[in-house]
This record gives structure tokens, sequence and C-alpha cells, in this order.
């Protein structure tokens, strides 16, 4: 099972695992976290981040997700990277979260594209077709 580390602002990342956990009527196995704020060391938390993930690798890899492309969170992930053990994406959310907790099983490759697709999935602007279709039924 491939694991997932969590690595964003502030408590985005257990929230999201939170969310996950109501979604899903359980905690997911094998999924950790960790909140950057203002006053760590990028260092320190790369240091954590690489103990994090030898706990989650269980041989089949490990899935990084951060929240914001640039930001210090996924600058510390881009440290991790192993490609084909260690990947990661960017713009974590809760639709990407839920799909990467789905296809964890598939190989590290498959749910790389599937956590993107998830995030890209989950974007849908709520107009006036989409209601009037939700509400005929």
């Amino acid at each position: 099972m491939i694991g997932i580390l969590i690595i964003a602002h502030g408590t985005l990342g257990e929230s999201l695992i939170h969310c996950a956990s109501h979604v899903l009527n359980k905690r997911p196995e094998r999924v950790r976290q960790i909140g950057v704020t203002i006053h760590d060391e990028p260092a320190r938390i790369v240091k954590r981040a690489q103990a994090l993930i030898a706990e989650l690798d269980d041989g089949d890899g490990v899935l990084v997700l951060s929240d914001l492309y640039g930001a210090t969170p996924c600058n510390i992930a881009m440290k991790l990277m192993q490609p084909g053990k260690i990947e990661g994406v960017a713009g974590v959310s809760l639709p990407m979260l839920i799909r990467s907790l789905t296809y964890r099983d598939h190989g590290i490759a498959a749910m790389v594209t599937k956590a993107v697709s998830g995030g890209r999935d989950g974007v849908v602007h709520i107009n006036g077709d989409i209601c009037r279709a939700a509400n005929s039924g």
C-alpha cells in the first residue's frame, strides 16, 4: 500500500485527513501530515519528512501531497522526490486526497495520475444548468 504524506501550511493537512476520515467513515491507514508554519526551519522539516516517509513506505512508495506550488511546503516536498518511489503532487484538495486513497494499491504512477485528475475534476463551476439538473429528479 502506497503511503501518503501531506506537507501543507498550518493545519490544512490534518484537516484534510479529518475530512477524508469522515467521507470514508474511518481514518485511512499510512497517511501522515506535516503542518508548516512561518517559524519552522525548512531543513528541519525535510529531516522530519524523511523520517515519516521511512515509516510510511512499506516498499510500494510514498505520495507526497503539498498545497501551493512554489511555496515552502512544496519546496520541502521537492527535496524528497525519488522518481518511481517518492512522487509528489502540488495543489492538494479533498477530492485529490480521496482519489489518492482510492487508488493507492494500483502502483505509484497510476496513483499520481489519479491524484492529479482528482484535483482537476474536483473543480466544478456550480452554475444554473447544473443546479437545475440536480434538482429536476
